[in-house]
């Protein structure tokens, strides 16, 4: 394997620091811009057509396609979500978690605080607000029947948050945590493009991978990342219109809402231009702060005793309920609880999950994958959990106690939510209410903005082809057309448009989420060779004297040439013969350094240690000393000699090519410093980077 090279962390910034050259624009990867481009005009198109077309008819197929989802996919929806939970924690706690994101002396380029706002901002952020008082009411309104609780009932006060938690902790986490992972690992620490095809060169190889199966996964991730966030935008942009006309300053009308998306189209395209550091981290830094601050005045204004009470409770809640909500399919269920939740969740995260994973594993470079899974699994979640405690408890406590937000249904006459208006209509029981639904409002926009140019930075990557610096006007172009979708939809299409597209978005998660199941073993395929080479150290503290001459032993060992002095023991000998064994039996464990007493004369099987002679008084030698577990089933044993020798085992899957792209542009510095290039890569031709070839630099995928 070509092992990552000492360096100094490589900028997220799609523009060139001061005093350093302008990486070269990437071109666009044809087969895969161009279809995915038409596909999406092409369905916004049809979509709008229809719509004005067929009416009532497209709400009906959109209705039956949603119930094909539901009933034909979603126990697959179910059981790849829990698995891909199931891989990521693995990685943490299994030996894969020391694996760092980069090279090995690498530490992360941003802070711990930042770096959590910048990913939880752009995973869920406008959910955060849309959801917040809507889907805790909805709960407690009309439980899933799956869990036997009456609607408006105490059971299903105290079961609600904890309920919606499992959409929105750690399974969704760990959805994008698959993507990031395997982007990180495979740009920063071997040097793959920043694509998702990539995930699964360790599986199908890197030929396959650059041809058309690579295109399609591709084409596929852009697709559904586009509709994710359009669909999104179209949701943020309801409820903010809806609140403006909740407030009476306006009624909603077409010139309103294509006045709004221009607005929010504008800031979001200012942030993709000017790059992550300078647009993308000071926007989600200061909306971060905006909801946390909005969070707080809720919090102190509300019930705050009630809500410190519910914090604790609903994550018991939804620790003691994740065993049986985790599987949850609803076979028996009358009410398509889980259809219209949980497995659309699935759908809809799994579609988002490109451009959020591309996204974090452009941030967490330099950080260990048991770091990575730890921040991205943990603190988001926790994070949430206070939020929906503080908005959903609150709003069904004030439910509870007369103060109205729900509404009745005009047909059955049953109480509802009003998703769009929940959350106005619960500040309009505090002081100051109409403050805090502008700063809902703000929040909601700014949230958007944060997703919607971060989704449009990674769209473009994956356009050429997993180049990290790309031409502005086609990140304009991503950018401007998330906005033109969502408009044309919410405007022409109006609510059935917007409902085909939600379908559209979560239907599209059906071919990725097989994607990730296989980019799964691939990359458990990558990480188990990392493992097997991974060496380990141990601290030999020996006796400090002269050294003795030495010789080679049969064994491995390193015995004295000569005789020792007289009345030394003859340690080294006995040691030669036991070998490693020997070494287990005699060391002690102490603080987590092995100490190996009673050994000064004999180095055993420990190969380039000295064999010394003890002096009496000497100060002791240490020694740190590299070495690697070896399985039993590596080691075969000489039928001839009777030696012990290691099996033939398994190359590295990914050909121990290290490509030599813009996010490994340090590798450099290192050859500079006298390191020196892996000879494969010089016959393969995987340097990427090099000026002055320019088909290598035209082609992000080296051929």
């Amino acid at each position: 394997m070509s092992s990552p090279v000492p360096g100094p962390p490589h900028t997220l910034s799609d523009d060139s620091s001061a005093g350093t050259p302008a990486t070269p624009r990437a071109k666009i990867l044809k087969p895969v811009f161009i279809p995915a481009a038409l596909i999406i005009i092409g369905l916004v198109v049809a979509s709008i057509v229809f719509a004005n077309v067929a009416g009532d008819a497209l709400t009906e197929a959109t209705t039956e396609l949603n119930e094909a989802i539901t009933s034909g996919v979603g126990w697959w929806y179910v059981i790849a979500v829990n698995a891909f939970l199931v891989f990521v924690l693995y990685c943490a706690i299994s030996k894969v978690g020391r694996i760092r994101l980069g090279r090995d002396d690498e530490r992360p380029e941003f802070g711990l605080l930042s770096w959590f706002l910048m990913l939880f901002s752009a995973g869920m952020g406008i959910g955060l607000v849309f959801f917040g008082v809507a889907e805790p009411l909805w709960n407690y309104v009309a439980p899933p029947g799956a869990f036997g609780n009456e609607p408006l009932s105490t059971d299903a006060a105290r079961e609600s948050v904890g309920l919606m938690m499992l959409q929105w902790g750690l399974h969704p986490w760990g959805i994008y945590a698959v993507v990031g992972l395997g982007l990180a690992y495979m740009s920063f620490r071997r040097g793959r493009p920043m694509s998702v095809r990539w995930l699964v060169e360790p599986l199908i190889g890197r030929q396959r991978v650059e041809g058309w199966i690579g295109h399609v996964i591709d084409v596929i991730a852009i697709v559904g990342t586009l509709f994710g966030v359009a669909t999104s935008f179209g949701f943020g942009v309801s409820q903010v219109v809806d609140g403006i006309e909740f407030y009476g300053w306006m009624e909603r009308s077409p010139a309103l809402v294509i006045g709004l998306i221009a607005v929010v189209t504008l800031i979001a395209t200012w942030s993709v231009v000017s790059g992550v550091h300078k647009g993308l981290k000071w926007l989600s830094n200061l909306n971060m702060s905006l909801a946390a601050v909005l969070a707080l005045l809720v919090f102190v204004l509300g019930p705050t005793i009630f809500l410190l009470q519910s914090i604790p409770e609903n994550l018991g809640q939804y620790l003691s309920q994740l065993p049986q909500t985790a599987l949850h399919v609803g076979p028996f269920s009358e009410d398509n609880w889980e259809g219209i939740w949980t497995i659309a969740y699935w759908g809809w995260w799994t579609s988002w999950a490109p451009f959020v994973g591309m996204f974090i594993a452009r941030i967490s470079r330099g950080r260990t994958i048991r770091e990575f899974v730890v921040g991205v699994l943990l603190a988001p979640t926790l994070v949430s959990l206070v939020w929906f405690t503080i908005f959903g408890n609150t709003g069904i406590l004030y439910q509870q106690t007369g103060r109205e937000i729900t509404v009745a249904d005009a047909e059955t006459g049953e109480q509802t939510v009003n998703s769009t208006t929940a959350l106005f209509q619960l500040f309009d029981h505090f002081p100051a209410g109409m403050f805090l639904g502008i700063l809902a409002m703000v929040v909601v926009i700014f949230f958007f903005v944060t997703s919607s140019d971060s989704g449009s930075l990674v769209i473009d990557m994956m356009a050429h082809g997993g180049a990290t610096s790309t031409p502005v006007v086609t990140r304009v172009f991503w950018s401007v057309l998330v906005g033109v979708a969502a408009a044309a939809l919410l405007v022409a299409g109006g609510d059935v448009a917007m409902t085909a597209l939600q379908t559209l978005a979560v239907s599209t998660a059906a071919p990725f989420s097989v994607i990730l199941v296989i980019a799964c073993i691939s990359l458990l395929r990558a990480f188990r060779h990392e493992t097997l080479s991974m060496p380990q150290h141990i601290e030999v503290i020996l006796p400090e004297g002269e050294a003795a001459p030495q010789t080679p032993t049969t064994a491995g060992a390193v015995a004295p040439a000569g005789a020792a002095p007289a009345g030394a023991p003859r340690r080294d000998e006995a040691v030669g013969r036991l070998g490693a064994a020997a070494v287990d039996a005699a060391k002690p464990h102490r603080y987590g350094r092995e100490v190996f007493r009673g050994l000064g004369g004999a180095s055993m099987s420990l190969s380039g240690l000295a064999t010394v002679v003890p002096t009496p008084g000497d100060e002791p030698d240490k020694h740190i000393i590299s070495y690697r577990r070896v399985r039993p089933s590596e080691i075969t044993v000489n039928p001839q000699t009777g030696a012990a020798e290691l099996a033939d085992t398994a190359g590295d899957p990914l050909a121990g090519e290290t490509f030599d792209t813009p996010e490994f542009e340090s590798s450099q510095e290192y050859l500079d410093q006298g390191g020196h290039r892996d000879p494969a890569l010089e016959e393969t031709g995987a340097d990427l980077a090099s000026e002055d070839d320019d088909a290598a630099r035209d082609a992000p995928m080296g051929r």
